[in-house]
């Protein structure tokens, strides 16, 4: 079955997502400073450092969505992959692709919540809401199916 068209704008933004966050995740857990946010911005959190937050950002939203941009693209067989696929009649890179646009949708929530408003925050909750809907789209779901 030919790759359809929707799957390389997905791709494109588990890219940019991961990329973007192993540099954030990077910087929150180094130079958090330098990076530009502020550490009375915590105050009304329970962490007391941006190490936590960077690692989560590294992990979560930066290795992940390159893991899953790959194995989107290649659809390789990997039984350990599909440990926690919770939809075993699709690849396991298609569900966990769902998994990444909704943890980015929760990150971003729960940073709303805890810090200053920033002009990315609805960027990437638009990126978090993208992935959804082109993960979900039809032709992807049947190009999925195993």
């Amino acid at each position: 079955m030919k790759r359809p068209l929707i799957l390389f704008p997905l791709l494109l933004l588990h890219l940019l997502l991961g990329i973007g966050a192993l540099y954030g995740g990077g910087m929150l857990m180094t130079d958090a400073d330098g990076f530009g946010v502020k550490p009375e911005w915590l105050e009304h959190s329970p962490l007391w450092s941006y190490i936590l937050p960077g690692i989560i950002l590294f992990v979560i939203n930066g290795v992940f969505p390159l893991f899953i941009a790959w194995g989107l693209f290649r659809k390789p067989v990997w039984h350990r992959a599909g440990l926690f696929n919770i939809y075993p009649e699709r690849h396991w890179a298609w569900t966990y692709s769902l998994f990444s646009g909704l943890g980015l949708i929760i990150w971003i929530n729960v940073q709303i919540t805890m810090v200053p408003f920033f002009w990315l925050q609805p960027v990437f909750l638009a990126v978090g809401l993208l992935i959804l809907i082109f993960t979900l789209w039809p032709g992807l779901m049947r190009y999925y199916q195993n």
